[in-house]
């Protein structure tokens, strides 16, 4: 059996690789079937489906241009974040067997990654989209659950990456 230091070492491994492979599928689908997802910006950007007594209308965007150049920006993010991701899952990978110094800073790009990935679903998704456009208010555009399942994975995956790294025979 593992030693339980190399256990978590992998675990971390594992986590980063399946948020990078998780992002870099979210691109492919974003521009292999751009027109999906874009209705589901343009919707929460203009605010259709908000409640109708609803007085933060004027908060709407309904300019193409404007629109297609903010999904554009959340597929560009999702792009970094499948790089950092990605590529940090390999840092990490090389880095297995390493003293616990040089594993932990071959974390850098999973964290930028990881950050990335929480600027996109928590400051965008459930801060801009959710509280700003008020897509709570809606009852069929409303990515919210998916934003805050994805958000709680980041964030403990991040948390287990900062775990203490100790020493291990290799």
């Amino acid at each position: 059996m593992l030693p339980v230091s190399k256990l978590l070492r992998i675990a971390k491994i594992v986590c980063v690789g399946a948020i990078g492979l998780m992002a870099l599928l979210i691109v492919i689908g974003n521009i292999t079937d751009y027109y999906t997802n874009y209705q589901f910006v343009v919707h929460v950007l203009k605010m259709d489906t908000v409640f109708s007594v609803s007085q933060i209308q004027y908060r709407h965007i309904d300019n193409t241009v404007l629109v297609n150049a903010a999904y554009i920006f959340i597929i560009a993010l999702e792009a970094l974040m499948a790089y950092c991701c990605i590529k940090g899952c390999w840092s990490l990978v090389k880095k297995l067997n390493s003293n616990g110094v040089d594993f932990h800073a071959a974390k850098n790009w999973a964290v930028a990654g990881i950050i990335a990935g929480i600027i996109i679903w928590f400051l965008g998704f459930e801060v801009i989209g959710g509280e700003w456009f008020a897509m709570w208010q809606s009852t069929q555009w409303n990515g919210l659950g998916s934003a805050e399942r994805i958000v709680n994975f980041l964030v403990m995956a991040l948390i287990l990456l900062h775990l203490k790294e100790t020493e291990h025979a290799a």
